[in-house]
C-alpha cells in the first residue's frame, strides 16, 4: 500500500519523530511505499475560509504554499499516519494546518486506513487528539487501524516500538 506519514514534530530527533520512523521503517519491511513529511518544516498557512475552492477555484486552493507539495501525495496516499506531539490536550498546530487545508478537496481521494501516533511529556492528555482523529477517519470513510500514544517514561522503548509494528499489522 501506499502509505503517507504527516510527522508534525519540528525536532527532527524528538519522540514524534522516533515514532514516525518506527513506523516507516516496519512498513517498509512488510513491503509497503512510505512517504514521510515533516510538515513542522514546511510553510503551511491555515484555511482562510475564503470559498475560493469551493467555487472558481474548482477544488484548488487559492494559497500557493508548501501544501502544494502535499496535495498530490494526499491525493495517492492509500493509508494515512498522523504522528503529532501534544501540546495542551489536542493534534499540533503543524498537523492541523494540512488537515484544514484538505478543505478544498474535501477528503484524501484514495485513503482508506489512518493511524494515529502521539507523543507528550504527561499521560492522560490524548483526549482531544484521539477525539479529533475519530471525526476524521469518520469524515474521510477510512478505518482507523489503530492510536499509539507515548508518554515520557514510554517514548523511545521497546515496548512502544513493539505497539507501532503491531499498527503497521493492521493494514
Amino acid at each position: 500500500m501506499n502509505i503517507l506519514i504527516l510527522q508534525g514534530s519540528p525536532r527532527a530527533k524528538g519522540n514524534t519523530a522516533w515514532m514516525a520512523e518506527e513506523y516507516k521503517n516496519a512498513a517498509e519491511a512488510a513491503g509497503h511505499k512510505v512517504t514521510v513529511v515533516n510538515v513542522a518544516k514546511k510553510h503551511i498557512a491555515g484555511c482562510l475560509a475564503c470559498e475560493y475552492c469551493h467555487g472558481k477555484g474548482n477544488g484548488a486552493c487559492i494559497q500557493k504554499d508548501d501544501m502544494q507539495e502535499l496535495y498530490p501525495l494526499m491525493a495517492e496516499a492509500e493509508v494515512l499516519v498522523l504522528a503529532a506531539p501534544i501540546y495542551y490536550f489536542t493534534l499540533c498546530a503543524q498537523i492541523q494546518a494540512p488537515i484544514q487545508r484538505m478543505y478544498c478537496v474535501m477528503e484524501p481521494a484514495k485513503v482508506k486506513k489512518m493511524a494515529l501516533l502521539c507523543s507528550s511529556y504527561s499521560p492522560g492528555v490524548y483526549d482531544g487528539a484521539t477525539a479529533e482523529y475519530h471525526y476524521l477517519c469518520n469524515y474521510w470513510h477510512a478505518e482507523d487501524t489503530g492510536i499509539v500514544t507515548a508518554k515520557v517514561d514510554e517514548q523511545k522503548t521497546e515496548q512502544t516500538k513493539q505497539k507501532i509494528v503491531e499498527l503497521v499489522a493492521k493494514i
